[in-house]
């Protein structure tokens, strides 16, 4: 009975996602833009009434905003690619939720009995957990929309089956607390009695909670291993497109959350803003803006990272002999040591900047290995013809266009023969 549901669902839930990208329009994705900034300040407002924001609230409304704002765009240029709406409504309906749940702690939690449709927020409160199943959906489809197996089709049948499992364990309190007209909500928006619930939904087994979590985490992998295969297979803008990915899913995980949890006060702000990281690199990669950027931020920002880390350790290492060992004054110690890490820093950057591009930027290394070797023959050649064949070639080698032109213009051939040839070399190619 399982896997006939399941295969029911997933035939019904795909259609509707490509129904959704048939039928949506750029002026669809403005209006909600538009219901999404409007819904910011209103949840704000009720949130300073309800006592209920603080520092870190402001900072995840900003990253939420983000989201949003990324898919308006994507879903601007491309309607039909759900990954746009999807990165709209998880951030729609979770804010929507949060000024429900702002709403019913005024009107039940603190006593504000005369604000009406009380029972409307009672109700609308639990999407805010729900919201956080249509996220991990924009990683497997990125970047085009379409499943590439129609194997997909069971996995996203099985995810629909746990979310509607999900949606009866935290709608449920709220339906059974207004039908039985005995709504009871603590200070953040739950609803806080299980009175009128079935003894099964007030009280699930523990191996139920188990199953559901441990699947739901296991789906959530499953899409974040298949876009790995993928990347391994990958071609040309595909291939880009899903570095654009990983960086910015890299950059969100490891910095923004795992940086953020383990650091406390502003720095842990800070770092819990680098979860903005991975929307951008999606539109950046649907949208194919500055696609072949990706290697060199990601060279650049490894290379400086190890800088960073070397001189920290430099500088400190340098402290401590210093004061302790060498027993120079702490003050001219740290003199010394920032003057070393100063001097240091031009000569460690070059020389890890080669070697982080050799591994991750490959391309670009041996492209500027390539133009270093012709300005050090350039030097010295003095025959016009046999440096234009080498311009040529190694133009060809570096950039690989499609076709290569060269012209000459404003060369005395006379002098030409006597002294090295400079700056009178064009080139016109076009990329393949």
């Amino acid at each position: 009975m399982l896997s006939i549901a399941v295969v029911t669902i997933s035939e019904r839930f795909v259609p509707i996602v490509a129904y959704m990208g048939r039928t949506a329009s750029p002026v669809t994705a403005l209006i909600l833009g538009v219901c999404m900034l409007v819904l910011w300040p209103a949840a704000a407002v009720l949130g300073g009434l309800a006592h209920q924001l603080t520092p870190g609230g402001y900072g995840a409304a900003a990253g939420f905003l983000v989201f949003g704002l990324t898919g308006v765009v994507v879903a601007y240029h491309q309607p039909r690619n759900p990954v746009g709406w999807i990165l709209i409504f998880f951030p729609l309906l979770f804010v929507l939720g949060i000024a429900a749940q702002y709403y019913a702690v005024l009107r039940y939690h603190l006593g504000h009995s005369g604000l009406p449709l009380g029972p409307a927020a009672v109700l609308i409160a639990p999407v805010t957990p729900l919201s956080f199943f249509l996220l991990p959906l924009a990683i497997l489809l990125f970047p085009d929309g379409r499943l590439t197996s129609p194997r997909w089709r069971w996995v996203l049948g099985a995810y629909a089956v746990f979310g509607a499992a999900e949606a009866v364990a935290v709608f449920g309190p709220a339906v059974a607390a207004v039908a039985a007209h005995d709504i009871r909500v603590n200070a953040s928006g739950d609803v806080a009695t299980t009175a009128n619930l079935p003894a099964w939904l007030a009280h699930p087994p523990v191996w139920v909670l188990v199953f559901v979590f441990a699947s739901v985490g296991g789906i959530w992998l499953s899409f974040v291993g298949h876009q790995a295969l993928s990347w391994r297979q990958a071609e040309g803008d595909h291939r880009q497109q899903l570095k654009w990915l990983a960086c910015g899913a890299a950059i969100a995980l490891g910095v923004g959350i795992a940086g953020s949890a383990l650091t406390t006060g502003v720095v842990s702000y800070l770092l819990g803003a680098c979860l903005i990281a991975l929307p951008v690199s999606i539109g950046v990669g649907i949208l194919k803006y500055r696609l072949y950027d990706i290697d060199r931020i990601i060279s650049r920002t490894l290379a400086y990272a190890i800088v960073t880390g070397l001189l920290v350790g430099i500088y400190s290492g340098l402290v401590l002999l210093t004061t302790h060992l060498l027993t120079f004054s702490s003050s001219a110690a740290v003199a010394a040591s920032t003057l070393v890490a100063a001097a240091l820093f031009n000569p460690l950057r070059r020389r890890v900047q080669d070697v982080v591009d050799r591994r991750f930027n490959r391309a670009r290394y041996d492209a500027d290995q390539t133009v270093a070797a012709f300005a050090a023959r350039l030097k010295d050649a003095v025959d016009l013809d046999s440096v234009r064949d080498d311009l040529a070639g190694v133009v060809q080698q570096a950039l690989e266009p499609a076709h290569v032109s060269v012209w000459i213009s404003g060369v005395d051939l006379a002098s030409a023969d006597r002294e090295p040839v400079a700056a009178f070399l064009a080139v016109v190619g076009e990329p393949r």
